[in-house]
């Protein structure tokens, strides 16, 4: 009976530390569901490590940007679990390496994303040479501040306003354990110092969050997003959704609080930005219809204070994933994060212009102003050159000013044209090569209708640039962009034919060029080169030698008597004897081809036996060379 007794509460242990087990598990789902990564992760890590448990864990540190454990977790849920992992997954842990510049792992989980190759090193690399503006940072505010101040915008001629966790008072959000936001406003000195620091009033600041506020151009309006206070339960979560509010300054005070007609309970818009007209608020949603996490919107504002339907920004703008934070420019350019488009890690700032009422492909605006992290919420006034941008790379989302000026890899570049020298035609459908200094090939074009190229190069380098066309010989071109050189270079190449360089050299009325020799003769049934023919096909010896790139097709033809297939075997060999004789002179073999056609290609009507006298048979026979390149 004892013996009963211990089995029966082994057994009671067993099943209540499952059902305990099984709780916690409950509960941290439901801390994950509600955002709550901090103590998800908390809870989590007591749990057997089993792959729902592996993949919000990784999940928590993700979005908390815990980089390194989230890193961990990811690399032990794809050795355990890989092959049924969710194809999202290799997103996150692509993007949690590239915030620690581990590109090349992370590129071959994006590889297998996106099901093409992705390299990040060449894209940086050649983003450092094509981004418009290099920029200048210095960091706003207290360096080593716990709070989060993020969002800073002009307000007015003198003053910002920015969004901060700064208020101890407001609730503890459970992402991130930092207090709820609330807009403020202040002033920057001229060394970039954060001064006269005020809180808007209680009727924008609420016990919910409120950011990222934006100003028309009178200052009388601002935008602003505020979070419900009430979670809406989505397919996957339970989420506080983020809406847009107007206010309106009135005697100097922010009243007449409205939310947007557009704003919704079930999802979310946020981010506004005003266009210079104050005729088009543009702004950030999940909204149905999205291609991804978050778009891009815009929305006429009415003459009469409504709003226009929201109108997504498309496909060269958007992705399937973040877009987020815009900014409109007084120049009608858009500046936005995403973490999308190819970058360098997390959330990075992009430009896209707008071109006859779209926007064109975003632009990165490269490593001077966006790291491994998250950089968002852009604003500047481009006449000045200055604005401000925000980072999490310290690790909290930080205030940053910036000074921006043109990137001048930019401007060294190579450009011209392509034409015949004697005729002065442009020559589309030549092939244009840049050389390094050490002979290999860094770009090459084949012009197009214009004959024009143009290669982007760098400072302080040698290269050859070179032009090159069937028929024509080739022109090459040193240049340098040293000390001594110049960051713009235009030249002009141009290349002179075959035909118009040597007198033997025609063009027949099928258009092939050709090297026109005596004729050569064979003896009787038989390929081998005899000594007058060898007299003449020095002559080709010697113009080959004079143009080592000239490329020669030797076509040996017969006349009509004897058997089809006997003369196509006979002018085979004597076409190869040909070539065998020019390759025994020095001529590299792989610039020349052999064929033999036979009676296949006669030159008059003798194209029978028996119908021509020998003469006209005569004419059938010969050697001919035609320039291949």
């Amino acid at each position: 009976m004892k013996k009963h007794t211990y089995i029966l509460a082994s057994l009671l242990l067993v099943s209540g530390v499952a059902l305990a087990q099984k709780s916690n598990l409950k509960r941290a789902n439901k801390l994950f569901e509600m955002r709550a990564y901090i103590e998800a992760a908390e809870m989590y890590e007591t749990k057997d490590r089993k792959q729902e448990v592996l993949q919000n864990l990784a999940d928590s540190y993700y979005y908390n940007a815990n980089l390194q454990k989230a890193i961990k977790t990811y690399r032990e849920l794809f050795v355990n679990y890989g092959d049924s992992i969710d194809i999202e997954f290799h997103f996150r842990f692509a993007q949690a390496l590239k915030g620690v510049k581990d590109y090349k792992e992370a590129d071959a989980h994006l590889s297998r994303y996106y099901n093409k190759p992705v390299n990040t090193s060449a894209f940086i690399e050649l983003n450092e040479k094509t981004t418009p503006h290099t920029f200048k940072l210095a960091q706003i505010g207290n360096e080593i501040a716990t709070n989060s101040d993020f969002g800073l915008v002009f307000y007015g001629e003198d003053k910002v306003a920015f969004a901060s966790t700064r208020n101890t008072k407001n609730p503890s959000y459970a992402w991130n354990k930092l207090p709820y936001l609330d807009l403020y406003s202040g002033t920057l000195t001229n060394d970039g110092k954060l001064e006269n620091v005020v809180s808007f009033s209680d009727e924008i600041n609420t016990d919910s969050h409120e950011s990222n506020a934006t100003f028309s151009k009178d200052g009388n309006t601002m935008y602003f997003n505020r979070t419900n206070n009430t979670r809406t339960k989505t397919e996957d979560d339970r989420i506080a959704h983020v809406q847009i509010f107007k206010a309106e300054l009135v005697d100097g005070n922010w009243t007449n609080i409205k939310e947007l007609p557009f704003n919704s309970n079930k999802y979310s818009c946020e981010h506004p930005t005003i266009s210079e007209d104050g005729k088009t608020l543009y702004f950030a949603s999940d909204m149905p219809g999205t291609l991804g996490g978050f778009d891009i919107y815009k929305a006429a504002i009415n003459e009469d204070g409504s709003y226009g339907t929201p109108e997504n920004l498309g496909s060269n703008v958007n992705t399937k994933h973040r877009e987020q934070f815009p900014y409109i420019s007084d120049l009608d350019v858009l500046y936005f994060a995403s973490d999308g488009h190819l970058g360098y890690g997390g959330l990075d700032v992009f430009r896209s212009n707008s071109v006859n009422g779209n926007f064109d492909k975003p632009v990165n605006l490269g490593s001077s102003i966006n790291s491994n992290l998250d950089d968002f919420a852009y604003t500047i006034r481009e006449k000045d050159n200055k604005g401000f941008v925000s980072s999490n790379r310290s690790g909290f989302d930080r205030l940053y000013g910036f000074a921006r000026e043109e990137n001048i890899l930019t401007k060294y570049l190579v450009a011209g044209l392509v034409q015949d020298k004697n005729s002065k035609e442009l020559l589309p459908g030549s092939l244009v090569t840049l050389f390094n200094d050490t002979g290999n090939v860094i770009q090459d074009s084949i012009v197009g209708s214009k004959a024009d190229y143009l290669f982007k190069i760098e400072p302080n380098k040698k290269y050859k640039i070179r032009g090159t066309r069937k028929a024509y010989i080739p022109q090459d071109v040193e240049f340098s962009t040293d000390s001594q050189g110049e960051i713009q270079h235009n030249i002009y190449l141009t290349l002179e034919s075959f035909a118009d360089a040597e007198e033997r050299v025609k063009q027949n009325e099928k258009g092939d060029v050709q090297v026109e020799l005596d004729k050569i003769y064979f003896d009787f049934d038989n390929s081998k080169i005899r000594d007058d023919a060898a007299i003449t096909l020095n002559v080709l010896v010697d113009l080959m030698k004079k143009y080592p790139s000239m490329e020669v097709e030797v076509s040996a033809h017969t006349d009509a008597r004897g058997s089809d297939q006997y003369n196509l075997d006979l002018s085979k060999r004597r076409a190869a004897s040909t070539l065998e004789y020019l390759v025994s002179q020095g001529i590299d073999r792989n610039r020349l081809k052999s064929i033999g056609y036979g009676e296949m290609q006669p030159l008059n009507e003798c194209i029978k036996e028996g119908i021509c006298e020998d003469e006209a048979y005569d004419i059938n026979r010969r050697c001919e060379f035609t320039i291949l390149n």
